[in-house]
């Protein structure tokens, strides 16, 4: 089902939580809402769950105008952060409650909680209570007990933030498996970039209550909107070296670094004079034998991840970041020679930080 904010806000006294949001989320799409802690992504999914009015604006559920509908009648399934099961519940009676809610038959109800539990792989469950449950089967019950209303979206409030590392791995593959099935439309909250890289169709970055960037994964990666998107989008997010343009030599200039520009970078950028150049990590070459045409660097430390490694380096009075190959080894302050890889390159506006150059447009 097709999900739309026009124009939506919400204050909280004086201030804008959520401001002037215009999104649409297509049918059937898995979109995240992702941003750090304040930017307004919970907010938003509290007024499409109708826990929260918005201060002005209008939220469509396909093509019904939600604004004034209780929560109880927009046919919506929520998964929070602690996952709200029943504690005197068994796992089928927690899975089957808001079938019961509505009145189902009780065959059909055990039919429909049958095969959800089937789907999850929590049949063996069925008779445990929460208490006896490791905290991904809790999550699988809070899935189950979502998926088996039939709803017309799923939202989703970080629900995979209480496990550890590996099992939020583990998760996030059968979550985009089981929305892949169901065709869902579903609305993830999160502050966690990953989640959202692997997550979603298309995602809504947010910052300070305003819409960012709204866009597939990737193009939020390779081509972000602005300064703020290309650093928090990314790990580790994107280098950025403050510089000018220097046309009559056709070279960006940001100190001792001279780094010429193609004739395509040169008419993207006529008219502004500062701006910063950003990189993504595994844009920059880095060597310890010195050459004729790198840019000298040194070493500040090196992480070591084990299928690859991370340089830490000063140009100057710049702090970079390489990605390199797990094999690399260099001491602190050790020399570098340093070779950006200029047509992966972003230029933005040093003083509103937009993205101005082509790749973006």
């Amino acid at each position: 089902m097709k999900v739309r904010y026009l124009d939506v806000s919400k204050r909280f006294g004086r201030e804008a939580v959520v401001d002037r949001l215009d999104l649409e989320i297509p049918n059937g799409e898995f979109v995240v809402l992702l941003g750090p802690s304040g930017c307004g992504k919970t907010t938003t999914l509290r007024m499409l769950a109708g826990l929260e009015e918005p201060t002005s604006g209008d939220i469509y559920i396909g093509d019904d105008r939600v604004n004034d509908v209780p929560t109880q009648h927009r046919d919506l399934a929520m998964v929070f952060q602690n996952y709200a099961l029943y504690p005197h519940m068994t796992v089928e009676r927690n899975i089957g409650y808001p079938l019961r809610i509505k009145k189902v038959r009780d065959t059909e109800r055990r039919q429909r909680v049958e095969r959800v539990a089937k789907m999850l792989g929590i049949t063996a469950l069925l008779d445990r209570t929460p208490r006896e449950l490791s905290g991904g089967e809790r999550q699988r019950v809070a899935l189950a007990r979502a998926i088996v209303r039939e709803p017309r979206a799923f939202l989703m409030d970080e629900p995979l933030s209480n496990l550890d590392a590996k099992l939020r791995t583990q998760m996030r593959g059968e979550l985009k498996r089981l929305q892949h099935d169901l065709g869902t439309t579903t609305i993830y909250v999160t502050h966690d970039q990953a989640e959202a890289m692997t997550l979603a169709h298309r995602v809504a970055v947010m910052r300070g209550g305003r819409l960012q960037q709204f866009a597939p994964p990737l193009e939020i990666y390779h081509h972000p909107a602005n300064r703020f998107v290309a650093e928090f989008v990314g790990n580790p997010g994107m280098n950025f070296i403050p510089g000018r343009i220097d046309a009559a030599a056709r070279r960006f200039v940001s100190g001792e670094i001279s780094l010429p520009l193609t004739a395509d970078q040169l008419a993207d950028l006529d008219g502004h004079d500062q701006v910063d150049l950003g990189i993504r990590a595994e844009n920059i070459d880095v060597s310890l034998e010195p050459g004729s045409e790198g840019i000298a660097g040194q070493v500040f430390v090196v992480e070591l991840l084990g299928s690859e490694s991370y340089v830490f380096f000063n140009v100057g009075d710049n702090k970079l970041i390489a990605r390199t190959s797990a094999a690399f080894r260099a001491e602190p302050e050790a020399l570098l020679s340093v070779k950006l890889d200029l047509a992966q390159a972003c230029f933005f506006d040093s003083e509103t930080g937009d993205r101005i150059d082509r790749q973006y447009k």
